[in-house]
């Protein structure tokens, strides 16, 4: 636990490095924005960040959040992700390793992942097209395991029967 700490002092101390650098002025607002990000561990929307955020302060607004965000995304610390429902995530990016993601379009679930394979292949493919990358993201949507094990049982139970649609808000 201390080490987190240790890992949040850091990261605070370049958010207010970056708003000062701005113009910008230090606020109690910002602050408790950037502790619950740096506190959670999910993907998050700018309106589930919100959500979290007026639990601790309902003076809070929905811009502040967004526009906290975007600062936090220029500082380094966050980085914007897309998963594949048309809305914007954020992920901890300042001393985090580079991953990639699987997203299942039944649930929602994202399974992060690293493979080298994969990046010694990008990295040979760019070089092949005479191309520099700056940055990448790769994302799989598919069906995780656990869905997959749902539709295998569901079909089993009625042999021969059509499988029904279904609709779901997968992400968010």
């Amino acid at each position: 636990m201390a080490q987190k700490a240790e890992e949040f002092k850091k990261e605070k101390e370049i958010f207010l490095e970056h708003i000062q650098k701005s113009g910008l002025r230090r606020t109690a607002q910002r602050e408790t924005i950037l502790e619950v990000f740096l506190r959670t561990e999910e993907h998050l929307s700018s309106e589930d960040l919100y959500r979290i955020v007026r639990n601790e302060d309902p003076n809070v607004g929905q811009t502040t959040v967004y526009r906290t965000l975007k600062l936090l995304t220029e500082a380094g610390l966050a980085r914007e992700v897309r998963l594949g429902d048309g809305r914007t995530y954020y992920e901890h990016h300042f001393d985090h390793e580079h991953h990639d993601h699987m997203i299942c379009t039944e649930c929602g679930e994202v399974i992060e992942f690293f493979s080298q394979e994969i990046e010694e292949l990008q990295d040979a493919m760019a070089e092949k097209f005479g191309f520099k990358p700056t940055h990448h993201s790769l994302r799989i949507l598919g069906i995780c395991k656990n869905c997959k094990k749902k539709e295998k049982d569901l079909q089993s139970a009625a042999p021969g029967a059509q499988p029904r649609i279904r609709v779901k808000t997968t992400i968010g």
